[in-house]
C-alpha cells in the first residue's frame, strides 16, 4: 500500500489536478515537494516574505553581492538578489523537472510589476528570466501589454504563467495568445514539447474585490455566496479551456477558503497554495473527490450577478482587453506587487546604507 502523505498528496495520485507551492522558500518548499506538489511560484510579496523569513540563510550572499558589485544601484542589487531567491528555488524542483521529461518541476518567476503597460519590457525580461535555468517559467501581467507579448513570448520558447488575472475574459485572452505562439512554432518546425504554459486566475482576490463592491455599494448578498465567486468564474473559464482545446493549463492562486481547493479537486488544473494553507488543508480530514465537473449552483450566480463586476468577470465576452488595466482587482494587485517591490529594495537599500540613528549590536552607532 502507497505511504500516505496527507490529502494533498492523495489529490495528485489519484486525479489530474496538480498543486504548486506558492512560495520560493526552501523550507516551504522541500514541505510541499515531500507531499506531491510539482512547481512553485513567486511574485515580489512572496519574495519579500521569503526574504525576511530566510535573511540568515542569504545575508552573507546579499553583502556579497553589494561588495563585489561597488558601483551597482540598490536596484540592480535587488534584482540580482531576487533572481537568485528564484534560482535556488527552481534548483530544489530540479530533480521533478529530469524525472518527468521537461513537463513538471517549473518555479515561475515575476516580472517588474512597473512594466505592466510596457509590451517590450516585459518580452525583454521574460526571455532573460527565462535564460535563468532550464524549469523557470515566467509571470506577465493579464494586462493589454502582457496579453500583447504572451503569443511573442510563446514563440521564442518562454514557458509563460500570465497572471494577474481574475476573470474569464482574462483568462481566455492569455490562452488565446498562448495558442498563437505555440502554432506559430510548430508552423515552422519548433518543438514546443518543453514549454508548460499556465494561466493564472487568482480567485481569492476576485472574491476579496466582489465582497468590497457587495459592501461599499450595499448590495443584499449573502456572506456564503460571496465565497463563491472566483470558484464560479474558474469552473467557468476550465469549462472553455476544455472546448477550446487550449494547451495552456489553468491555475488557481490566491487561497481565501477550503473551497479554493475543494471545488477545484479532479480538474486538469494546477493549485498553487500557500503553506499555511497546505498545512491547513493536510491537517483536515476532508478527503480530495472529483468537484470539478460540478456546476455552482444556479441560484448562487443569479445573486452574485447583482454586482456588475461580477457579470463582467464570469461572462466570456464580460470585458475587452482594453480594459483589463482598469479592471478593480488589477489595479489593486498591481499596486501591491508594485509596493512589495520597492519594500523588497528597501531591505536591501538598509543592508547597503545602515541607518546611522539605529545603534548597532556591538555598541556602535
Amino acid at each position: 500500500m502507497p505511504t500516505y502523505y496527507g490529502p494533498l498528496h492523495e489529490m495528485t495520485q489519484t486525479t489530474p489536478t496538480r498543486y504548486w507551492n506558492d512560495s520560493c522558500s526552501v523550507e516551504e518548499l522541500a514541505y510541499a515537494i515531500a507531499r506531491g506538489a510539482d512547481g512553485a511560484t513567486s511574485n515580489p510579496a512572496i519574495v519579500l516574505n521569503v526574504l525576511k523569513k530566510e535573511m540568515p540563510l542569504w545575508r552573507e550572499r546579499i553583502l556579497a553581492v553589494i561588495a563585489d558589485n561597488p558601483t551597482w544601484a540598490e536596484t540592480q542589487v535587488s534584482w540580482q538578489v531576487y533572481t537568485e531567491l528564484a534560482q535556488r528555488g527552481a534548483a530544489l524542483l530540479r530533480p521533478t523537472f529530469e524525472s518527468s521529461d521537461r513537463r513538471r518541476g517549473f518555479l515561475s518567476i515575476q516580472t517588474d510589476p512597473a512594466l505592466y503597460r510596457d509590451r517590450d519590457g516585459l518580452l525583454a525580461q521574460a526571455m532573460a528570466f527565462a535564460a535563468l535555468a532550464p524549469n523557470m517559467q515566467v509571470k506577465v501581467p493579464a494586462t493589454r501589454a502582457g496579453i500583447a507579448m504572451a503569443a511573442e513570448a510563446t514563440y521564442h520558447g518562454v514557458s509563460l504563467n500570465v497572471t494577474v488575472s481574475f476573470s474569464v475574459p482574462q483568462v481566455l485572452a492569455a490562452a488565446e495568445a498562448i495558442e498563437q505562439g505555440l502554432r506559430r512554432r510548430a508552423g515552422e518546425g519548433l518543438d514546443h514539447a518543453a514549454l508548460a504554459p499556465v494561466v493564472t486566475m487568482m480567485v481569492g482576490r476576485n472574491d476579496d474585490w466582489m465582497k468590497l463592491l457587495a459592501t461599499r455599494d450595499g448590495l443584499d448578498l449573502s456572506p456564503d455566496h460571496l465565497e463563491w465567486c472566483g470558484v464560479a468564474c474558474f469552473k467557468r473559464a476550465y469549462g472553455l479551456f476544455q472546448e477550446r482545446g487550449y494547451r495552456a493549463r489553468l491555475l488557481a492562486a490566491a487561497y481565501r477558503n477550503v473551497l479554493h481547493w475543494t471545488e477545484f479537486v479532479g480538474g486538469d488544473v494546477v493549485l498553487t497554495m500557500p503553506w499555511e494553507w497546505q498545512v491547513r488543508f493536510n491537517q483536515s480530514d476532508v478527503r480530495p473527490a472529483p468537484r470539478m465537473h460540478l456546476p455552482v449552483d444556479p441560484a448562487v450566480i443569479a445573486a452574485l450577478a447583482q454586482i456588475p463586476d461580477f457579470r463582467r468577470a464570469y461572462a466570456p465576452d464580460g470585458m475587452t482587453v482594453a480594459e483589463f488595466d482598469t479592471f478593480g482587482p488589477t489595479v489593486r494587485t498591481l499596486r501591491t506587487f508594485s509596493e512589495s517591490w520597492h519594500s523588497f529594495v528597501g531591505v536591501i537599500r538598509d543592508m547597503m546604507l545602515p541607518n546611522p540613528d539605529v545603534k548597532i549590536a556591538d555598541g556602535r552607532s
